[in-house]
């Protein structure tokens, strides 16, 4: 077959061009999002079953919404059913229907509504079902009142040509396997970040994206530019920006960051139109509004250019194979989303340098509006639908929506109401977008309209609390632009944790179950591999903070980085942690020890190096990363293997201070010890290593009197992975054997030696696309608390097997390690040391 227009398939295609996705599911209310090509009045039916799943019961609840149109062949709606009787309950199998009421010409309705099958499918395209069940009707269950049985799914990155198979569809298999029985199939997906890449994307699907947003809206936008800046350049349109050829647009015209430092191939298809962004959405989600791609000499590529459109078609080709898994899965497990950078562009908000040279330009300006407004269409509405109800600020933002589409683009009115209700800062009159105070930091200038895009979701026995640590960054005002930032302002930290966390304990007083663990999604990681950190501090200080995202870790900013977690233990001694972003999955564990200052008399005349200090109050904090769903890499693989056990994770130990102390660094060398005292911190807290070693030097951190004893001590380690276990699922996905010679002596070669089970099964992460399943074994009453990250990935030993790597954590809270030691200062030994690093 050959490449077809969307426009000329657009009427042969069914009523749903995408989902439907299950998103927030409560006792109380339900509610489900989906993508029509037509306007329909959307009922939402939720009904109860018997014979596990199998046959239909009563209804349980209802609730019918219009869609609203953002193009004249893209309507969209995420439509709750509520109940003000029988709440649904947990253990049960819970099914769900969809009708749709179509709009004619003169607002007139036809007669009989459509089933959700009959809207699923078409003549021109394969029977789609989104059940897994005769029935055909998506299922659900509640989490349970037992945390034992509580299942959650999570993982991020997920890029349509990224490296390797895509790992989403698992979750299909996982679903399709105990879809009966309502304790063991998963209840919750969080989608963690990048669950698009408006900035990386191939070239034959930005095609196919141009085209389609076009083809959707029904029009073509006028892209922004600045004269000043960029005189005599034609108004740009999306469909003059050609695929492959954005890399200078996106970093002159646009500011963005994509392509900086020689690498114009990643912004090189670059989005920037509405139309595009939305697109990719429904591109992501279902298999509908695909069809072949045509060869790079039907384009007009040659030599290096025809190379990689070949490649890349050739990827995505594979990659909606099993989108068809991906739209059954998403149908039938409440879905919980949180952006990251890439959902708009590689380095969004990163840092008060890249929010100046983007924001400050018309073009990037545009775009990242446009990439936030279809976040909060296609993630944000289901995230929060409450927000989106008549009179709130949500129906404000799709009301505004709805005029800019149906102006083409060209009523400023609502394109200035959509800024403010995204939350993106007014410019002042040189053009350079506007920040305020917070605290000691700045933050852009959001409207007091804006939407809040953190939430939280709460279970029978647990609260996961999601954060927004994009739009709530502070920028610190005494340093420079590209300074790494806190991840969360003081405002930010107080209304996304404290708050969330308070109200959490109020609610519990009145509801049947105590709160018994607290999961916080934190989009970027808290700790990653110590070789990360090590590059990025050394990007830092060359001034190339775009290289490798420097400031979007947490542990980068070690004020932001003690904030949160003496933020997150003030009310809570137990937080596991969801986070993805970093391209590998892994589990970290945390010891947090807090001093108790009251307490804190120590006898001086105690030895060197004295007790633990029983003062201290002991917290435990659990990181489990899944990424990428697909984006594997080169160095991601390598890290997978047995080879990263060359260079293996150490324990770390920190230690933090309020307020200026008097520190000594100790440096011990064969027998032979030397003080020097430290420079006074440039900044507060104080935030120490304690311990490192070199071969036979080591190096400590020590005190000169008790009382500068830390305020804070954690003890960072990496969990073993365990070795692989294969799941009782088959994947299947058609593959194309090598072609050439060379490419099957390559192929047998990568066969029997890399992807040998030996050199894969490797101790810290996991570097290959997986997907990540939590557990819990929880008891309050011995006093048990362990976690289970099951991370499942592909076995390159065995092709088409799914395998898992277990991680198992006790969150016990430990006794506080010995204090620091206390030492005066002695004069340097005779003999050389090496100097202090």
């Amino acid at each position: 077959m050959s490449w077809t227009p969307l426009s000329d398939r657009l009427f042969h295609l069914p009523l749903i061009l995408a989902g439907p996705i299950l998103r927030r599911t409560e006792p109380d209310a339900v509610t489900v999002w989906v993508a029509l090509r037509q306007a329909c009045d959307v009922t939402l039916e939720v009904y109860a079953t018997e014979g596990e799943g199998r046959s239909i019961d009563q209804l349980q609840m209802q609730g019918s919404r219009a869609t609203i149109s953002i193009g004249q062949h893209l309507h969209l709606v995420a439509v709750t059913a509520r109940t003000t009787q029988q709440r649904l309950t947990p253990g049960q199998v819970y099914v769900y229907d969809l009708k749709f009421q179509r709009s004619t010409v003169g607002n007139s309705s036809e007669s009989e509504p459509w089933s959700l099958p009959q809207a699923l499918n078409s003549m021109a395209l394969p029977r789609m079902s989104v059940s897994y069940f005769d029935h055909q009707l998506p299922s659900f269950c509640l989490p349970p009142d037992d945390l034992n049985y509580l299942r959650i799914v999570h993982g991020s990155c997920r890029k349509a040509h990224g490296g390797a198979r895509d790992a989403l569809p698992i979750l299909d298999d996982l679903l399709e396997q105990h879809c009966t029985i309502a304790q063991t199939r998963p209840h919750q997906l969080f989608l963690t970040g990048d669950q698009i890449y408006g900035d990386e994307v191939a070239d034959p699907l930005l095609m196919a994206l141009t085209d389609a947003g076009d083809t959707l809206l029904g029009w073509q936008e006028a892209l922004p530019i600045d004269p000043a800046l960029h005189s005599g350049v034609a108004p740009l349109l999306p469909c003059h920006l050609l695929p492959g050829q954005r890399s200078q647009v996106a970093e002159d015209i646009g500011g963005f960051t994509a392509g900086l430092y020689d690498q114009p191939e990643c912004a090189k298809s670059h989005l920037f139109g509405f139309g595009e962004y939305c697109a990719t959405y429904l591109f992501a989600w279902s298999p509908v509004l695909w069809t072949d791609f045509p060869g790079a000499n039907a384009v007009g590529r040659s030599s290096k250019a025809a190379k990689t459109w070949e490649q890349e078609r050739q990827i995505i080709e594979t990659f909606a194979q099993t989108l068809g898994k991906v739209r059954r899965a998403l149908a039938n497990i409440a879905t919980y989303m949180i952006f990251d950078d890439h959902d708009v562009t590689d380095d969004w908000y990163l840092n008060r340098e890249w929010c100046l040279r983007v924001l400050g330009k018309s073009l990037g300006r545009r775009s990242v509006q446009n990439g936030m407004l279809a976040y909060a269409l296609f993630q944000g509405w289901g995230n929060r639908p409450e927000d989106f109800e008549a009179g709130a600020r949500g129906e404000s933002l799709l009301l505004a929506a709805q005029r800019w589409a149906a102006s083409e683009g060209t009523d400023q009115a609502a394109e200035t109401n959509i800024a403010r209700y995204l939350g993106i800062p007014d410019r002042d009159a040189t053009g350079i977008p506007l920040f305020r105070l917070d605290g000691q930091v700045l933050i852009l200038d959001r409207s007091k309209e804006a939407l809040e895009w953190n939430y939280v979701v709460r279970g029978p026995r647990y609260e996961a609390i999601v954060l927004d640590t994009r739009t709530w960054r502070g920028y610190p005002a005494d340093q420079p632009t590209n300074a790494p930032p806190m991840l969360l302002s003081p405002t930010a930290f107080d209304r996304q944790l404290r708050q969330t966390m308070q109200s959490s304990r109020q609610r519990r007083q009145t509801e049947q179950f105590p709160l018994e663990a607290t999961l916080v999604v934190a989009p970027t990681n808290l700790v990653s591999l110590e070789a990360i950190d090590w590059v990025q501090t050394w990007n830092l200080k060359q001034g190339k903070t775009f290289h490798n995202d420097v400031g979007d870790a947490w542990n980068i900013n070690k004020h932001a980085f003690s904030k949160l977690l003496n933020t997150l233990f003030e009310q809570r001694d137990r937080i596991i942690v969801l986070s993805g972003d970093i391209h590998y999955g892994s589990t970290v564990c945390l010891h947090y020890w807090s001093r108790q200052l009251e307490n804190d008399r120590v006898d001086l005349l105690q030895a060197d190096r004295i007790q633990p200090d029983r003062s201290e109050k002991p917290h435990v904090l659990v990181q489990l990363t899944s990424s990428a769903i697909k984006n594997a890499e080169l160095k991601t693989r390598i890290v997978h293997t047995k080879i990263k056990s060359l260079v293996a994770e150490k324990p770390q130990d920190w230690a933090g201070w309020t307020q200026p102390v008097e520190l000594l660094k100790v440096r011990s060398f064969l027998g032979f010890r030397s003080t020097k005292p430290l420079p006074p911190p440039a900044h507060l807290p104080d935030v120490q290593r304690l311990h490192r070693t070199h071969g036979n030097l080591a190096w400590d951190i020590a005190v000169r009197l008790p009382q500068a004893f830390p305020d804070w001590r954690y003890h960072i380690e990496w969990s073993k992975r365990q070795p692989a276990q294969r799941v009782s699922v088959r994947s299947s996905l058609s593959t194309r054997p090598p072609q050439t010679w060379l490419h099957r002596l390559t192929h047998w070669f990568v066969q029997h030696f890399w992807h040998n089970r030996w050199l894969q099964e490797g101790r810290e992460v996991v570097g290959l696309n997986n997907i990540g399943l939590v557990q819990f074994h929880w008891s309050a009453q011995s006093e048990t608390y362990l976690v289970h990250h099951d991370l499942h990935w592909y076995a390159p030993w065995e092709p088409g097997t799914v395998v898992y790597s277990r991680y198992t954590v006790p969150l016990d809270l430990e006794l506080p390690p010995p204090t620091l030691p206390i030492v005066q200062p002695i004069s340097q030994t005779k003999r050389k040391i090496p100097p202090i690093p």
